[in-house]
């Protein structure tokens, strides 16, 4: 197994560069980069250093008079687009290994801080959303594979492809307008993920005002995931049950939830397990634009939109780089639970 892990962390590295290469590759072509809307804003307004909050750049601006040859290049140089893209690439990916990812050209910080600053929204939403949608599905689907066909079984099925159907965003809206007070009810707070006074209220009002914050959007998020995992669940134990040495498991007198839990559940759960660690993973660093946005949640989804929309492009690159070796990582926790949840599987046959 040593080999194995040694060999797919080594194919790690051609994929995470291919992958930075086709993004930054792209990037060169797409038009309204931070030179051109910087530009775009120099032609355009009259600015102060201090007005936009860099001071650095305060001898490149001269408002209405026009922009010369030189304050373009002084411009590019800022920006480090002096250089010959290569040249750039390969400082950036220098820079990376090093895990420094530059500073964000429109927030105008850390892009490490800026994520960190983030993540608290996103890792709410996800975390929360990952444990109710596994805590819920798992013993939904074994409910349903033992009682396959029966009104238990269609009504949960229909239910959860409703769910399913409408858009996790539409879900959001309607429930805005329910309970957020809309147009009925004013139960629930609709911005952030807590009150203006939390820092006054004690460790148990602490609790239940973020539980209560996080109340919409979780339901938002959550209702639509519900489908799949559990469908996966029920099949993979409908198949296990159908199999022989069930029958012959009954056979010999076991009892039913013996069969189950002792003999179908082990065999039957591998498929749901494999996707586990990359699920758990990404709960903490992924985020819902339209979710966040709706709720005034200040995550990862609205960060990554205005990064894309800005052309922030440390922000853009360097959050795809670290999310880029986060995601390997992930698969291959998920091929070593292969070997963590079933015995019979090893990887000597590809050593």
């Amino acid at each position: 197994m040593a080999a194995y892990i040694l060999r797919r962390i080594l194919l790690m590295i051609p994929t995470l560069f291919g992958i930075m290469l086709i993004t930054f590759t792209v990037t060169q072509f797409v038009p309204g980069g931070p030179v051109e809307r910087m530009l775009a804003l120099m032609q355009t307004h009259s600015f102060g250093g201090s007005e936009v909050g860099v001071s650095t750049t305060s001898n490149l601006y001269q408002g209405a008079k026009g922009i010369d040859e030189e304050r373009r290049e002084q411009l590019k140089e800022l920006y480090g687009f002096d250089k010959p893209p290569v040249q750039r690439f390969l400082i950036m990916m220098k820079n990376y290994l090093l895990f420094d990812f530059g500073e964000s050209y429109y927030h105008h910080q850390s892009v490490v801080d800026l994520v960190i600053s983030k993540l608290p929204v996103s890792m709410s939403l996800g975390l929360w959303t990952f444990l109710i949608v596994y805590c819920t599905c798992i013993p939904l689907g074994i409910s349903k594979a033992m009682n396959d066909g029966s009104r238990f079984d269609v009504i949960t099925t229909s239910a959860i492809l409703v769910g399913y159907a409408i858009p996790g965003f539409v879900l959001a809206i309607l429930l805005v307008v329910l309970f957020g007070g809309g147009t009925f009810l004013n139960i629930f707070p609709l911005r952030g993920l807590i009150s203006d006074n939390w820092s006054e209220m004690s460790m148990i009002g602490k609790i239940l005002d973020y539980l209560w914050h996080m109340v919409l959007p979780i339901i938002s998020s959550t209702v639509g995931s519900l489908a799949v995992m559990t469908l996966l669940t029920k099949n993979s134990f409908l198949e296990e049950i159908r199999k022989q040495y069930v029958l012959t498991a009954r056979a010999k007198g076991l009892s039913e939830n013996r069969v189950l839990y002792r003999h179908v559940f082990r065999n039957a759960i591998i498929p749901i397990i494999i996707g586990f660690p990359g699920s758990f993973i990404a709960a903490f660093f992924t985020g819902s634009l339209l979710i966040e946005t709706i709720f005034s949640l200040d995550g990862m989804g609205l960060l990554a939109y205005e990064s894309i929309l800005n052309r922030d492009y440390p922000v853009v690159l360097g959050t795809l780089y670290f999310f880029t070796i986060i995601g390997l990582v992930s698969r291959l926790l998920a091929d070593l639970s292969y070997v963590m949840v079933d015995p019979r599987i090893t990887f000597e046959s590809v050593e």
